[in-house]
């Protein structure tokens, strides 16, 4: 819906289980609607330009990198960020456990875009091998150069049977 007067669109976008209207103009980024108007700052702004996939989240069902989808292309959607993964009794989503337990991060930047992109990965291949997870994560990059730890995690979570949507 265009309101006139301002020449916004209003969008109506479900975020982690929650609805959630917004008037935006045409040319902002789905990114910034979750940052700058809901709060969720988890989803980090780490190139704009699509290279790093700090900002990856998971719009009805798919990993997309945030910063390449206008708000008003979510509108009517299904978004999950990083702050929606835990279910919220103090645990931690498997994972996020994993990368914990492995110590697959370091300044922890990239680690939400990471984390995001494992769930899809782990939903296309239940038990991808190493050049897969290699392969999986390429549209994501660490800074900090913590890929070595990140494959472990997401190896340990290949061998295991829990759920990791």
């Amino acid at each position: 819906m265009i309101d006139t007067d301002k020449k916004h669109h209003v969008v109506t976008i479900d975020v982690n289980g929650v609805r959630h209207t917004a008037s935006v103009e045409a040319r902002k980024l789905l990114v910034h609607l979750l940052r700058d108007d809901f709060g969720l700052t988890g989803t980090h702004v780490g190139c704009d330009t699509s290279q790093c996939g700090a900002c990856t989240v998971d719009i009805d069902g798919q990993a997309v990198k945030s910063c390449t989808v206008l708000a008003v292309m979510a509108d009517g959607s299904s978004i999950t960020t990083i702050e929606g993964l835990a279910p919220g009794n103090g645990e931690l989503h498997p994972v996020q456990a994993a990368f914990h337990e492995h110590h697959a991060l370091q300044c922890g930047f990239c680690t939400p875009g990471m984390i995001m992109t494992v769930r899809q990965l782990l939903k296309q291949s239940p038990n991808p091998t190493e050049r897969e997870i290699r392969h999986g994560l390429a549209g994501n990059i660490c800074r900090c150069t913590g890929y070595n730890n990140i494959v472990r995690a997401v190896e340990s979570l290949a061998s295991e049977t829990h759920r990791h949507d």
